[in-house]
């Protein structure tokens, strides 16, 4: 029993002290973890540490270089607006300089006027003096007179207009006989009066047309854009508008070449609206040319209504204001077409108005009397005909579409506003530098370099430029090889060679370009 009782007395001291050293070994483990999870996070901050430090440099960086870039574009703007101060400085100093050379020249002037003005006034006292001397004289003489003649002065003063009277009756009878044959001896001289009266009545304007324009620039860096990277942006301007286009040393300034003012307004109206949307690439440049060309076809309506508002033409048939808007980008011999026809309308509004006809109706004749230059299509009608056509087409009066039709002598004058159109067209025709010859022959060659090309299938585009030195065709890729091409080249300029006359010599140059366009979707 008492052996029972020690063992498990024994047993459960064993299991307490079992307990007790599990504790310890517990708490000594407990230990050991906390020490190794602070070392862990001290591991961690240092780390944390280091990444914020690194971060906190790279950060530092960018900040910096976001200060250099801000402060470039600062200096940049500062560079800019003092170069703008410059120059007005610059333009003040010019006017200051203007200013001061009137001033002097006034000065100058003033000083002569005065010394003018003192001579004026000894000059008038003098004459003054002279005519009281010349008074004195004269009574002096009629007293004379009237002693050795034995009558008064009022007595040789009516008989000296009685014999004055007679001779006057005789003169005015023999004067108005002379008048009124000199009248019907001069009718013709009379009529040209009338004509000159009217030239001279009217303010002409400078119509000349030239092959050229000129297309200022901000600066010159915007010319290697316009170029493009080996060339591709200024091939791509001249395949889609048919313009030559010479970028030279000329400072702030490209030149764009073409006989045809159409395509030259188009080229010059796409590249302003590139430059200033700065996105200068070949399918940009095709979008813009072919939205300029929409712009132009609404430019040519507006220019037509304003024209017939200015001259007071009222009813026109819209299609006939689509023609007259046409003509601003036609010529003749060099004139520009609109306003050589509306030149010959105020002179024909002006010279009916001298003969007692209908202004208004010959201002309408004389705007319309060379729409036919500007036909739809080609036809082989003379333009004279064919704008009677037109005009009787579209509702004119009789007496307009005579007027039309007659000015070349093409048809017979059956109205009074036929012979005033007629010597309108050649007033303002024939008026010095309205015309150049030259000008319209060497445009009517470049046509016909152009049509040349047109004859050969596979063209799809064709452009003399160059003056006529050079003819770019542009071909269909799918209808023309390669192979094709250099023999169609060579078709052209043998074509050319036998068919034209021409100075120097022709280079033509066939491209084909070949596509492939896919759209992401």
């Amino acid at each position: 029993m008492d052996n029972i009782v020690t063992i498990t007395i024994a047993a459960i001291v064993g299991i307490i002290i079992g307990f007790i050293i599990a504790k310890i070994i517990e708490r000594n483990n407990s230990s050991l973890m906390i020490k190794s999870a602070r070392k862990r996070a001290a591991s961690i901050t240092k780390e944390a540490a280091k990444e914020a430090e690194t971060l906190k440099k790279d950060k530092i960086l960018q900040a910096k270089e976001k200060f250099i870039e801000l402060k470039a574009e600062h200096e940049k703007v500062i560079l800019q607006r003092d170069k703008k101060i410059s120059d007005a400085e610059k333009r003040i100093r010019d006017k200051e300089s203007q200013i001061s050379n009137e001033l002097s020249k006034s000065k100058k002037l003033n000083d002569e006027i005065e010394e003018k003005k003192k001579d004026y006034d000894d000059r008038v006292k003098y004459l003054k003096k002279r005519q009281t001397e010349v008074d004195k004289l004269h009574r002096r003489q009629v007293e004379q007179l009237e002693v050795i003649s034995s009558l008064s002065e009022e007595e040789a003063k009516s008989q000296l207009l009685e014999s004055i009277k007679d001779e006057a009756k005789t003169d005015a009878m023999a004067y108005i006989q002379n008048s009124m044959e000199e009248a019907k001896l001069t009718a013709q001289q009379e009529a040209k009066k009338v004509v000159i009266n009217t030239i001279q009545r009217i303010g002409t304007e400078e119509a000349i047309e030239n092959c050229v324009s000129v297309f200022n620039l901000e600066s010159d860096d915007v010319k290697g854009r316009i170029i493009g990277r080996e060339g591709r942006n200024i091939r791509a301007l001249e395949a889609a508008t048919g313009v030559e286009i010479i970028v030279d040393d000329t400072p702030e300034a490209i030149i764009l070449s073409c006989f045809d003012s159409v395509r030259r307004e188009i080229a010059r109206l796409s590249l302003h609206k590139l430059v200033t949307d700065g996105r200068i690439h070949p399918a940009r440049i095709e979008e813009i040319v072919k939205k300029t060309e929409k712009q132009i076809e609404e430019e040519i309506k507006e220019v037509g209504k304003r024209t017939v508002i200015d001259l007071g033409i009222h009813g026109l048939h819209p299609q006939l204001i689509t023609a007259v808007g046409r003509m601003k980008f036609r010529s003749s011999y060099g004139q520009n077409l609109l306003q050589h026809s509306r030149e010959v309308a105020k002179l024909c509004g002006v010279m009916a108005a001298e003969l007692g006809l209908n202004p208004k109706l010959a201002k309408r004749a004389g705007l319309l009397h060379d729409i036919g230059k500007v036909p739809d299509t080609e036809t082989e009608l003379p333009h004279a005909i064919l704008g009677m056509q037109w005009a009787e087409k579209h509702g004119e009066k009789p007496d307009v579409c005579n007027a039309i039709g007659a000015h070349h002598d093409e048809i017979e004058m059956n109205t009074l506003l036929s012979p005033i159109v007629q010597v309108c067209d050649a007033i303002s025709g024939a008026r010095p530098g309205a015309r150049r010859q030259v000008l319209d022959s060497y445009i009517q060659r470049l046509k016909d370099l152009e049509d040349v090309a047109f004859g050969f299938k596979g063209v799809n585009k064709a452009f003399a430029i160059q003056a006529g030195r050079e003819l770019r065709v542009m071909v269909e890729s799918d209808k023309v090889s390669d192979e094709k091409a250099a023999e169609l080249s060579f078709s052209i300029s043998n074509k050319i060679q036998t068919d034209m006359t021409y100075p120097g010599q022709v280079k033509v140059t066939v491209i084909r370009e070949t596509r492939a366009v896919n759209i992401a979707k």
